[in-house]
C-alpha cells in the first residue's frame, strides 16, 4: 500500500508552487473562454432567449414578437458580461476539474484515485442533464405560466403584456440552471459520503421524510415564486434522492464483496503457515 501513494516529504513551499501552477491553468482557461464567449455574447443570449420564444408559441401568441428591454444604458453590457462568465465557466469546467484532480491526486492511493475519477466525470454530466432539463422544458413552462397572466385589453380592460428586462430574464434562467445543476449533484455527493463512511443506506432511508421536506424548502428558495418551477425542482430532487439510496446500496454491496474476497485471500495465505 505504501507504494501506491507518493509519500515523499514535500516542503510547504512546493505545495504552494503546485497550487499556484494549477490555479494559473484554471484561471487562464476561464479567461480565454470568457474572451471567446464575450465576443459571441449576443449570440449566446439569443440562444438563451429561445425558451421564451417556445413559451410564446405554447401560449398561442405567435402573432407577437418576442421582446426584451433594458432600462439602464449599461444594463445590457453587464448582462453580456454575465453571459460570457456563465459560458466561460461551462466551457472551462473540464480544465478546472482536471487541475483540481491533478493537485489532489498525488495525495491519494491508487484505489482512491480510481474511485474519485468517475465522480469527477459524472459531476459535469449530471449538471448538463439538469441544465438541459431547464433549457428545454422548465424555462418554457415557467415563461408560459407568466405569459398566461397577460391581459389583452378591450372593453373595460387595460392591455398588459410581459416585457421582461434582459438582466431579469438572464437572472431567471441562470438561477434555474444552477439550481437544477446543483440538485443533480445529489447522487455524486451521497455516493462520495457513502464511500467515505460518513453515511450509509440505512441513514438515507431513515431520513427520507426529512429529505422530501428539505427538497421543497430548497426549491422555494432557489426558484422564482411560482408553483411550477418550485414543484418542477422538488420532484426531481426527490427522485434523485431515491437514486442516491440505490447507488449507496450498490456501493455497500461492492464493498462487502471486496471485503469477503480479501478475507478469503487472507485465509488462503494463512493456511500454509498453519499447516507447518
Amino acid at each position: 500500500m505504501s507504494g501506491d501513494i507518493d509519500d515523499k516529504p514535500q516542503p510547504l513551499i512546493e505545495h504552494l508552487i503546485e497550487l499556484r501552477r494549477r490555479l494559473l491553468w484554471a484561471v487562464g482557461a476561464f479567461f480565454i473562454a470568457f474572451l471567446v464567449c464575450f465576443y459571441f455574447a449576443k449570440q449566446l443570449f439569443n440562444l438563451l432567449v429561445l425558451p421564451f420564444k417556445w413559451a410564446v408559441e405554447w401560449a398561442g401568441l405567435t402573432h407577437r414578437n418576442v421582446e426584451l428591454i433594458y432600462t439602464a444604458p449599461q444594463e445590457f453590457f453587464f448582462t453580456q458580461i454575465k453571459v460570457a462568465m456563465f459560458g466561460a465557466l461551462v466551457i472551462a469546467f473540464p480544465v478546472i476539474a482536471q487541475q483540481i484532480y491533478k493537485f489532489v491526486a498525488p495525495g491519494l492511493y491508487k484505489n482512491e484515485r480510481a474511485a474519485f475519477l468517475p465522480f469527477l466525470i459524472a459531476s459535469p454530466i449530471l449538471f448538463l442533464i439538469g441544465a438541459a432539463l431547464v433549457y428545454f422544458f422548465f424555462t418554457p413552462m415557467v415563461m408560459w405560466f407568466f405569459l398566461a397572466m397577460e391581459q389583452g385589453g378591450g372593453e373595460g380592460q387595460v392591455s398588459i403584456q410581459l416585457l421582461p428586462k434582459v438582466s431579469e430574464y438572464l437572472g431567471l434562467i441562470m438561477s434555474l440552471i444552477f439550481a437544477f445543476g446543483l440538485v443533480f449533484q445529489l447522487p455524486v455527493i451521497s455516493s462520495l459520503l457513502v464511500r467515505a463512511g460518513f453515511i450509509d443506506t440505512q441513514a438515507l432511508v431513515s431520513k427520507r421524510k426529512y429529505a422530501i421536506v428539505i427538497a421543497f424548502i430548497v426549491a422555494a428558495v432557489l426558484t422564482p415564486p411560482d408553483p411550477v418551477s418550485q414543484i418542477g425542482l422538488a420532484l426531481p430532487a426527490i427522485l434523485l434522492y431515491e437514486i442516491s439510496i440505490y447507488t449507496a446500496r450498490l456501493i455497500e454491496r461492492q464493498r462487502a464483496r471486496a471485503s469477503e474476497a480479501q478475507n478469503a485471500e487472507n485465509e488462503v495465505a494463512a493456511t500454509p503457515g498453519e499447516a507447518d
